[in-house]
């Protein structure tokens, strides 16, 4: 039992830098695109500092975390492989394999964004990162709660939180416009 729980505490520890960093690259992203505008030598300044940054970030905390969650998560299923049976878990997994599609997803915008080849705007990477925020949610209220039906109205409420954000971002754009007319 306190291997288990050992287990356990790590898988725990490298989710939450997994989020971390998920969260702060894509807040790097919108830097890094705006950074962009920016007249020279402003731009090249930026532009130099935010790839160290993001690649710091992003092979030195948020890859590694990603990989130990997964495999301290593959021992956890190990140890318990009834869980795999159980619709919680399924549903959990379910996310598990939309986080690491959103993992992979936001490691080709860090390549491309490495070789300054800009496809999305600030606004777009702004959006972009509630995608992780509303998986937290729905893992998060499936372990509390371990139930494949209660977990629905959290992620309801995060779908709902989230309307409010984006709400809150067209008002934000709104006001960083009128400022800068």
């Amino acid at each position: 039992m306190e291997l288990y729980n050992n287990i356990k505490a790590l898988h725990l520890i490298f989710v939450i830098t997994w989020f971390a960093g998920l969260f702060y690259i894509v807040r790097l992203f919108v830097y890094q695109i705006e950074a962009q505008s920016k007249p020279t030598p402003e731009k090249e300044i930026l532009g130099a500092q935010y790839k160290i940054m993001t690649y710091r970030l992003w092979y030195i905390i948020t890859w590694p975390s990603a990989v130990l969650a997964t495999l301290f998560a593959l021992v956890l299923l190990h140890l318990n492989p009834e869980w795999l049976y159980m619709p919680w878990m399924q549903v959990k997994l379910g996310f598990v394999a939309l986080l690491l599609a959103y993992h992979l997803k936001c490691h080709q915008i860090y390549k491309q964004l490495q070789n300054d080849d800009t496809r999305y705007s600030s606004n777009f990477m702004r959006l972009w990162n509630e995608g992780a925020t509303i998986i937290l949610f729905a893992v998060v209220f499936l372990v509390i709660l371990k139930n494949a039906i209660d977990w629905i109205y959290g992620v309801v409420g995060i779908i709902g939180f989230s309307i409010l954000i984006m709400l809150g971002f067209k008002f934000y754009k709104n006001i960083r416009k009128k400022n800068n007319s």
